[in-house]
Protein backbone atom coordinates (compact mmCIF):
# COMPACT_ATOMS: atom_id res chain seq x y z
CA UNK A 1 0.00 0.00 0.00
CA UNK A 2 1.91 3.49 -0.75
CA UNK A 3 2.09 6.00 1.51
CA UNK A 4 1.56 3.56 4.04
CA UNK A 5 3.26 5.95 6.88
CA UNK A 6 1.08 8.74 6.20
CA UNK A 7 -2.66 9.43 7.35
CA UNK A 8 -4.23 12.37 5.67
CA UNK A 9 -7.25 14.11 7.15
CA UNK A 10 -10.19 14.40 4.77
CA UNK A 11 -10.47 17.52 3.13
CA UNK A 12 -13.48 20.02 3.57
CA UNK A 13 -14.82 17.89 -0.08
CA UNK A 14 -13.01 14.58 0.86
CA UNK A 15 -12.73 12.47 -2.77
CA UNK A 16 -14.50 9.26 -3.77
CA UNK A 17 -12.68 6.35 -2.62
CA UNK A 18 -10.50 4.34 -6.05
CA UNK A 19 -11.71 1.51 -7.03
CA UNK A 20 -8.35 0.03 -6.42
CA UNK A 21 -9.11 0.27 -2.38
CA UNK A 22 -13.16 -0.64 -2.31
CA UNK A 23 -12.48 -3.54 -4.78
CA UNK A 24 -9.77 -5.52 -2.86
CA UNK A 25 -11.40 -3.93 0.92
CA UNK A 26 -14.82 -5.25 -0.24
CA UNK A 27 -13.16 -8.95 -1.41
CA UNK A 28 -11.57 -9.63 1.75
CA UNK A 29 -13.50 -8.22 4.33
CA UNK A 30 -16.65 -10.33 2.33
CA UNK A 31 -14.77 -13.63 2.66
CA UNK A 32 -13.69 -13.24 6.68
CA UNK A 33 -17.19 -14.75 7.27
CA UNK A 34 -16.68 -18.15 5.50
CA UNK A 35 -13.67 -18.11 5.88
CA UNK A 36 -13.77 -17.41 9.60
CA UNK A 37 -16.49 -20.01 9.77
CA UNK A 38 -14.14 -22.63 8.98
CA UNK A 39 -11.87 -22.05 11.60
CA UNK A 40 -14.67 -22.27 14.20
CA UNK A 41 -14.83 -25.55 13.44
CA UNK A 42 -11.73 -26.33 15.58
CA UNK A 43 -11.78 -23.40 17.71
CA UNK A 44 -13.87 -21.10 20.04
CA UNK A 45 -14.82 -17.48 18.77
CA UNK A 46 -13.40 -15.52 21.18
CA UNK A 47 -10.24 -17.07 21.45
CA UNK A 48 -9.73 -17.77 17.50
CA UNK A 49 -10.28 -13.90 17.12
CA UNK A 50 -8.06 -12.99 20.20
CA UNK A 51 -5.13 -15.34 19.15
CA UNK A 52 -5.88 -13.47 15.48
CA UNK A 53 -5.57 -10.07 16.69
CA UNK A 54 -2.98 -10.62 18.96
CA UNK A 55 -0.94 -12.22 16.15
CA UNK A 56 -1.66 -9.09 13.58
CA UNK A 57 -1.07 -6.49 16.11
CA UNK A 58 2.80 -7.64 16.93
CA UNK A 59 2.94 -7.62 13.10
CA UNK A 60 1.24 -4.02 12.34
CA UNK A 61 3.21 -2.75 15.75
CA UNK A 62 6.52 -4.37 14.90
CA UNK A 63 6.34 -2.03 11.33
CA UNK A 64 5.39 0.54 12.74
CA UNK A 65 8.15 0.71 14.70
CA UNK A 66 10.61 -0.19 12.25
CA UNK A 67 9.20 2.73 10.39
CA UNK A 68 9.27 5.18 13.46
CA UNK A 69 5.43 5.76 13.01
CA UNK A 70 5.37 5.59 16.95
CA UNK A 71 7.53 8.63 17.39
CA UNK A 72 5.51 11.50 18.90
CA UNK A 73 2.46 9.61 19.36
CA UNK A 74 0.71 10.94 22.83
CA UNK A 75 -0.16 8.60 25.15
CA UNK A 76 -3.85 10.20 24.89
CA UNK A 77 -3.38 9.02 21.07
CA UNK A 78 -2.57 5.36 22.39
CA UNK A 79 -5.73 5.65 24.79
CA UNK A 80 -7.85 7.03 21.83
CA UNK A 81 -6.73 4.14 19.39
CA UNK A 82 -7.42 1.43 22.09
CA UNK A 83 -10.67 2.46 22.55
CA UNK A 84 -11.35 2.23 18.72
CA UNK A 85 -9.82 -0.73 18.87
CA UNK A 86 -11.96 -2.19 21.45
CA UNK A 87 -15.34 -1.26 19.43
CA UNK A 88 -13.66 -1.87 15.79
CA UNK A 89 -12.54 -5.54 16.47
CA UNK A 90 -13.15 -7.06 19.84
CA UNK A 91 -16.51 -6.22 20.25
CA UNK A 92 -17.67 -6.08 16.69
CA UNK A 93 -16.02 -9.53 15.59
CA UNK A 94 -16.65 -10.94 19.31
CA UNK A 95 -20.12 -10.45 18.62
CA UNK A 96 -19.69 -11.03 15.16
CA UNK A 97 -18.24 -14.66 15.59
CA UNK A 98 -20.29 -15.56 18.42
CA UNK A 99 -23.61 -14.89 16.32
CA UNK A 100 -22.26 -17.40 13.33
CA UNK A 101 -22.17 -20.54 15.86
CA UNK A 102 -25.75 -20.03 15.97
CA UNK A 103 -26.59 -18.27 12.39
CA UNK A 104 -24.86 -18.74 8.84
CA UNK A 105 -22.12 -16.45 7.60
CA UNK A 106 -24.35 -15.20 4.39
CA UNK A 107 -26.53 -13.68 7.22
CA UNK A 108 -23.82 -11.98 9.13
CA UNK A 109 -22.54 -10.56 6.15
CA UNK A 110 -25.90 -9.13 5.39
CA UNK A 111 -26.63 -7.66 8.86
CA UNK A 112 -23.24 -5.94 9.15
CA UNK A 113 -23.98 -4.43 5.83
CA UNK A 114 -26.31 -1.96 6.93
CA UNK A 115 -23.58 -0.02 8.95
CA UNK A 116 -24.14 2.41 6.30
CA UNK A 117 -27.69 3.30 7.35
CA UNK A 118 -26.56 3.43 11.29
CA UNK A 119 -23.69 5.72 10.16
CA UNK A 120 -25.46 7.96 8.08
CA UNK A 121 -27.99 9.07 10.63
CA UNK A 122 -25.40 10.06 13.44
CA UNK A 123 -22.78 11.64 10.85
CA UNK A 124 -25.53 14.15 9.66
CA UNK A 125 -25.78 15.25 13.47
CA UNK A 126 -22.36 14.32 14.39
CA UNK A 127 -19.92 15.01 11.65
CA UNK A 128 -22.02 17.52 9.75
CA UNK A 129 -22.06 15.20 6.47
CA UNK A 130 -25.15 16.50 4.76
CA UNK A 131 -28.29 13.99 4.31
CA UNK A 132 -29.71 14.49 0.76
CA UNK A 133 -33.10 13.27 -0.39
CA UNK A 134 -30.91 10.72 -2.57
CA UNK A 135 -28.87 9.36 -0.06
CA UNK A 136 -31.98 9.01 1.88
CA UNK A 137 -33.57 6.70 -0.38
CA UNK A 138 -30.51 4.90 -1.07
CA UNK A 139 -30.20 4.18 2.75
CA UNK A 140 -34.12 3.00 2.99
CA UNK A 141 -33.75 0.94 0.18
CA UNK A 142 -30.54 -0.87 1.49
CA UNK A 143 -32.53 -1.13 4.63
CA UNK A 144 -35.81 -2.78 2.78
CA UNK A 145 -32.85 -4.96 1.34
CA UNK A 146 -31.74 -6.71 4.40
CA UNK A 147 -35.12 -6.78 6.08
CA UNK A 148 -36.09 -8.70 3.71
CA UNK A 149 -33.44 -11.19 3.41
CA UNK A 150 -33.61 -10.99 7.80
CA UNK A 151 -37.41 -11.73 7.57
CA UNK A 152 -37.00 -14.41 5.03
CA UNK A 153 -34.41 -16.42 7.04
CA UNK A 154 -36.81 -15.63 10.53
CA UNK A 155 -39.60 -17.61 8.66
CA UNK A 156 -38.10 -20.47 7.70
CA UNK A 157 -35.97 -21.10 10.63
CA UNK A 158 -32.95 -21.47 9.12
CA UNK A 159 -31.45 -19.27 11.86
CA UNK A 160 -31.18 -18.80 15.59
CA UNK A 161 -32.80 -15.40 16.88
CA UNK A 162 -29.90 -15.40 19.71
CA UNK A 163 -27.44 -14.99 17.32
CA UNK A 164 -29.25 -12.71 14.71
CA UNK A 165 -29.08 -10.99 18.12
CA UNK A 166 -25.42 -11.18 18.76
CA UNK A 167 -24.95 -10.09 15.07
CA UNK A 168 -26.77 -7.03 15.37
CA UNK A 169 -24.58 -5.97 18.74
CA UNK A 170 -21.50 -6.02 16.15
CA UNK A 171 -23.57 -4.16 13.87
CA UNK A 172 -23.79 -0.96 16.81
CA UNK A 173 -20.34 -1.82 17.69
CA UNK A 174 -19.04 -1.47 13.92
CA UNK A 175 -21.25 1.77 13.72
CA UNK A 176 -19.65 3.39 16.78
CA UNK A 177 -16.39 2.87 15.99
CA UNK A 178 -16.82 3.97 12.59
CA UNK A 179 -17.49 7.31 13.98
CA UNK A 180 -15.75 7.81 16.31
CA UNK A 181 -12.78 6.96 14.18
CA UNK A 182 -13.45 10.01 11.90
CA UNK A 183 -14.15 11.94 14.78
CA UNK A 184 -11.06 11.15 17.67
CA UNK A 185 -8.73 8.83 15.62
CA UNK A 186 -5.02 10.89 15.95
CA UNK A 187 -3.21 11.50 13.11
CA UNK A 188 -0.50 8.58 12.61
CA UNK A 189 0.89 5.86 10.02
CA UNK A 190 -1.96 3.30 8.87
CA UNK A 191 0.43 0.62 10.66
CA UNK A 192 0.47 2.30 13.59
CA UNK A 193 -3.73 3.05 14.06
CA UNK A 194 -4.37 -0.08 12.66
CA UNK A 195 -1.75 -2.17 14.79
CA UNK A 196 -2.40 -0.12 18.13
CA UNK A 197 -6.24 -0.99 17.90
CA UNK A 198 -5.42 -4.87 16.48
CA UNK A 199 -3.37 -5.58 19.31
CA UNK A 200 -5.54 -3.78 21.71
CA UNK A 201 -8.79 -5.88 20.23
CA UNK A 202 -6.74 -8.92 21.18
CA UNK A 203 -5.47 -8.24 24.40
CA UNK A 204 -9.49 -7.49 25.42
CA UNK A 205 -10.75 -10.58 24.15
CA UNK A 206 -8.25 -13.00 26.34
CA UNK A 207 -9.56 -12.30 29.71
CA UNK A 208 -13.39 -12.42 27.60
CA UNK A 209 -12.59 -16.01 25.95
CA UNK A 210 -10.91 -16.91 29.48
CA UNK A 211 -14.66 -16.32 31.32
CA UNK A 212 -16.93 -17.16 28.70
CA UNK A 213 -15.55 -20.48 26.53
CA UNK A 214 -12.90 -21.63 29.76
CA UNK A 215 -10.14 -23.53 28.99
CA UNK A 216 -8.24 -23.00 25.79
CA UNK A 217 -9.28 -25.50 23.37
CA UNK A 218 -8.13 -25.75 19.99
CA UNK A 219 -7.96 -28.70 17.48
CA UNK A 220 -5.00 -28.11 15.32
CA UNK A 221 -6.01 -29.24 11.86
CA UNK A 222 -4.89 -28.24 8.40
CA UNK A 223 -8.24 -26.26 8.06
CA UNK A 224 -7.50 -24.40 11.38
CA UNK A 225 -4.12 -23.66 10.91
CA UNK A 226 -5.10 -22.25 7.04
CA UNK A 227 -8.14 -19.94 8.40
CA UNK A 228 -6.17 -18.37 10.87
CA UNK A 229 -3.37 -17.25 8.69
CA UNK A 230 -6.00 -15.83 6.26
CA UNK A 231 -7.98 -14.02 8.61
CA UNK A 232 -4.46 -12.14 10.04
CA UNK A 233 -2.81 -11.55 6.94
CA UNK A 234 -5.50 -11.11 4.46
CA UNK A 235 -8.08 -9.66 6.77
CA UNK A 236 -6.90 -8.14 10.14
CA UNK A 237 -4.01 -6.63 8.50
CA UNK A 238 -5.02 -5.86 4.61
CA UNK A 239 -8.59 -5.50 4.91
CA UNK A 240 -8.59 -3.49 8.20
CA UNK A 241 -5.62 -1.49 6.38
CA UNK A 242 -7.86 -0.95 3.45
CA UNK A 243 -10.93 0.36 5.34
CA UNK A 244 -9.35 2.66 7.41
CA UNK A 245 -7.37 4.10 4.37
CA UNK A 246 -11.11 4.88 2.74
CA UNK A 247 -12.63 6.03 5.72
CA UNK A 248 -9.56 8.79 5.55
CA UNK A 249 -10.08 9.22 1.72
CA UNK A 250 -14.08 9.74 1.97
CA UNK A 251 -17.11 10.47 4.22
CA UNK A 252 -18.34 8.09 7.21
CA UNK A 253 -21.51 7.62 4.81
CA UNK A 254 -19.80 7.00 1.67
CA UNK A 255 -17.46 5.04 3.15
CA UNK A 256 -19.56 2.71 5.12
CA UNK A 257 -21.60 2.44 2.13
CA UNK A 258 -19.61 0.10 0.64
CA UNK A 259 -20.89 -2.51 3.48
CA UNK A 260 -23.99 -2.68 1.18
CA UNK A 261 -21.89 -4.68 -1.00
CA UNK A 262 -21.14 -7.34 1.74
CA UNK A 263 -24.86 -9.46 1.31
CA UNK A 264 -24.26 -10.72 -2.35
CA UNK A 265 -20.31 -11.66 -1.81
CA UNK A 266 -20.92 -12.98 1.61
CA UNK A 267 -23.55 -14.86 0.18
CA UNK A 268 -21.28 -16.27 -2.65
CA UNK A 269 -18.54 -16.80 -0.59
CA UNK A 270 -20.49 -18.40 1.88
CA UNK A 271 -21.72 -20.87 -1.11
CA UNK A 272 -18.27 -21.61 -2.44
CA UNK A 273 -16.62 -22.75 0.73
CA UNK A 274 -19.08 -23.46 3.02
CA UNK A 275 -21.78 -25.16 0.60
CA UNK A 276 -24.35 -22.90 2.37
CA UNK A 277 -27.75 -22.73 0.66
CA UNK A 278 -28.82 -19.29 -1.15
CA UNK A 279 -32.41 -18.78 -0.99
CA UNK A 280 -34.78 -16.97 -2.72
CA UNK A 281 -34.70 -14.32 -0.16
CA UNK A 282 -31.83 -13.87 -0.27
CA UNK A 283 -31.53 -13.05 -3.94
CA UNK A 284 -34.75 -10.42 -3.78
CA UNK A 285 -32.91 -8.73 -1.03
CA UNK A 286 -29.94 -8.14 -3.21
CA UNK A 287 -31.69 -5.95 -5.73
CA UNK A 288 -32.27 -2.81 -3.32
CA UNK A 289 -29.60 -3.07 -1.70
CA UNK A 290 -28.11 -2.67 -4.69
CA UNK A 291 -29.86 0.08 -6.13
CA UNK A 292 -29.07 1.39 -2.72
CA UNK A 293 -25.61 1.75 -2.50
CA UNK A 294 -25.50 3.06 -6.24
CA UNK A 295 -27.87 6.14 -4.63
CA UNK A 296 -25.43 7.18 -1.72
CA UNK A 297 -22.07 6.66 -3.27
CA UNK A 298 -22.95 8.05 -6.55
CA UNK A 299 -21.30 11.44 -6.85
Amino acid sequence: MAHIDAIPRPAAAPSSAPLGLVVPFCLTWSSAFAVGKLGLADCPPLLLLAIRFLLAGVILVAVAAAMGQLRGLSARGWAVLAGLGVLNHALYLGLSFSGMTLVSSGLTAIVVSSTPVLVAAVASVALNEPMTARKALGLTLGVVGVAIVVRGRLGTGADDPAGIGLVLGALASLTAGTLLFKRYAPKTGLAAGGGIQVLAGGLALVPASLLVEGAPAIRPTAEFALSLAYLVLVVSIGAHLLWFRILQRTTATEASAYHFLMPPLGLLFGWMILGEAVQVWDLLGIIPVAAGIRLVTRP
